[in-house]
């Protein structure tokens, strides 16, 4: 079979893959990027973009629900969850074209459908659905291939409908009883999701609480506000069993309580993601991947064999599309710049879109205290907030960590309304080198969620 040469190819239209054709393009490259399925990657096709465009039909009903409290009467709500589907899949289908139709007319680019497996180190062999092959070969090949969700080994599973974060997307309509296996990120937000959309909602947790890797009162606030949202939480419980009942599922679980069992509708396994690895043929080459089966990278986001890198959540990095879309920057300017992109001193941060929202920039107080920092907390309920007052959206709390001594901003968890954004200018402080005084000093536009910063800050305990 003839090989095909190429400058550059690149394996996925994720956040980092898409803009990398392009630029390489751009450069003189002649650059093949490869994809199995829609483009997009998984921001587009079934993460941020379908789920928060479901959040926000979700956000509207439980406002309808609450017009009361604001003076305002209105009769039953209704959820046509069809319709909310097919709002969903228009928004997908069009960033979907939109990045397809970029790819093939970007300058130097060729987008080919098929799956890439590795037969060597800078050797590719694409597969189409119709089972045609091409084999390829570039001096240079960039991994953006992605995850998807783990399925535990758990008995009776394979005997059940079991969702994942895919396809409970693609559901006709809401689930009576939707049982969620795992209390992250994913399982939170479609928790709230589907109890604002009218299902009812069960979330358990293996662990003592919720979303584990934030602080401790960061999770018990969230908790409190799932639960008078009307979620059943079961933290510190194993799934055991599942089974199909002539009504949907049987879960049997053990807790501190002994044995017992759940039934529900509908199940959806929320208990994390695992890298895109493991049908690349990288036994074919000097590839390494981690215990976890993530790309081995360097800072630079090298791999192990020269002119092979790997970017986005395959390199084991935050499984966010912001990152992603830094992993880009950085290869991109290792590859075409002046060689300085680094992974190193990131300010990691991230937004859960529950509803109110949790902001996380730069440490949780455990991490800055195990790092042997000198930490002083400014804490404050959002219903201090005059905006939170007035628009009657109380519920949360925000936190925030100096290092004593200097001032400096060492991170912080905003869990309010718009908590994103007011992660996101602490974060932009950081960046800039302000402290604490500078924010709690600022003059920030009253009556605005940002005004938050000076009661935050002005709360800086001695």
């Amino acid at each position: 079979m003839e090989l095909e040469s190429f400058a550059a190819v690149v394996i996925g239209t994720g956040q980092a893959g898409k803009p990398l054709a392009r630029a390489l393009g751009a450069a003189g490259m002649r650059t093949a990027i490869v994809e199995k399925g829609p483009v997009g990657g998984t921001c587009i096709i079934d993460g941020c973009t379908p789920t928060k465009t479901v959040i926000a039909s979700a956000r509207v009903a439980h406002l309808v629900r609450r017009a009361g409290d604001y003076g305002v009467e209105v009769g039953p709500v209704s959820v046509d969850f069809e319709r909310v589907r097919e709002r969903k899949r228009d928004i997908v289908d069009a960033f979907s074209s939109g990045a397809a139709e970029g790819l093939r007319d970007a300058e130097g680019v060729e987008l080919i459908s098929g799956t890439a497996r590795f037969t060597g180190d800078h050797r590719l062999r694409v597969t189409d659905a119709a089972g045609g092959t091409r084999d390829l070969t570039a001096p240079r090949i960039f991994i953006d291939t992605g995850s998807r969700a783990r399925i535990p080994d758990l008995d009776g599973l394979d005997r059940v409908p079991w969702l994942d974060n895919a396809s409970i997307m693609e559901l006709t309509r809401v689930p009576r009883h939707l049982l969620i296996l795992g209390g992250g990120p994913i399982g939170l937000e479609f928790g709230q999701m589907f109890r604002r959309l009218g299902a009812d909602v069960t979330i358990l947790e293996a662990s003592e609480r919720l979303v584990g890797r934030e602080d401790p009162e960061v999770s018990e606030a969230l908790t409190e506000i799932l639960e008078e949202d009307g979620i059943r939480v079961r933290p510190n419980v194993e799934a055991t069993a599942v089974e199909p009942t002539r009504g949907g599922i049987r879960m049997r679980i053990r807790g501190p309580e002994g044995e017992e069992a759940l039934e529900g509708s509908h199940l959806l396994i929320a208990v994390g993601r695992r890298p895109n690895t493991d049908d690349l043929g990288l036994d074919d080459t000097g590839i390494r991947r981690t215990e976890k089966g993530h790309v081995h990278v360097d800072d630079q986001l090298r791999t192990d064999v020269d002119g092979v890198w790997a970017l986005g959540e395959v390199n084991g990095g935050p499984p966010f599309t912001h990152v992603a879309y830094d992993d880009y920057r950085i290869v991109e300017r290792n590859v075409l710049g002046d060689g300085g992109g680094t992974r190193a001193g990131r300010i990691p941060t991230y937004t859960l879109f529950t509803d109110p929202q949790l902001g996380r920039v730069g440490s949780t107080e455990e991490e800055a205290r195990t790092d042997g920092r000198d930490v002083r907390v400014a804490r404050v309920p959002t219903k201090r907030i005059a905006r939170a007052r007035e628009t009657d959206e109380r519920r949360g709390v925000l936190k925030a960590l100096v290092e004593g001594g200097t001032g400096r901003i060492l991170g912080a968890s905003i869990l309010a309304p718009q908590g994103g954004e007011i992660a996101a200018q602490i974060q932009i402080a950081m960046l800039g080198g302000l402290g604490a005084s500078d924010l709690r000093d600022g003059m920030f536009a009253h009556p605005t969620w940002s005004e938050a910063l000076n009661t935050l800050f002005g709360a800086l305990e001695e």
